[in-house]
């Protein structure tokens, strides 16, 4: 499974928790903002925090998150050299 990252969009930082089947918890300055997913149409959707349903409203901020989710490359650890 996939470690958690970092990402930032303009001056806002993201801490971003995968958690299997494209879902993601997202923090924002240490607190959880959101839950989102990927969806078959390409799009992003963020679930409600209090019903945990999906919202399909269009959020353009979870869209951009979800195509630097996309695009992240994990950095290979580092080996230490003996």
């Amino acid at each position: 499974m996939q470690q958690p990252f970092d990402l930032a969009i303009g001056e806002i930082n993201y801490a971003i928790f995968p958690e299997g089947n494209q879902t993601y918890v997202v923090y924002q300055d240490g607190k959880e903002y959101a839950q989102i997913q990927k969806d078959e149409a390409e799009q992003w959707i963020k679930f409600d925090k209090e019903t945990a349903l999906p919202n399909f409203d269009y959020d353009e901020e979870i869209n951009q998150l979800g195509k630097l989710i996309e695009n992240y490359k994990e950095e290979p650890e580092e080996e230490d050299e003996e």
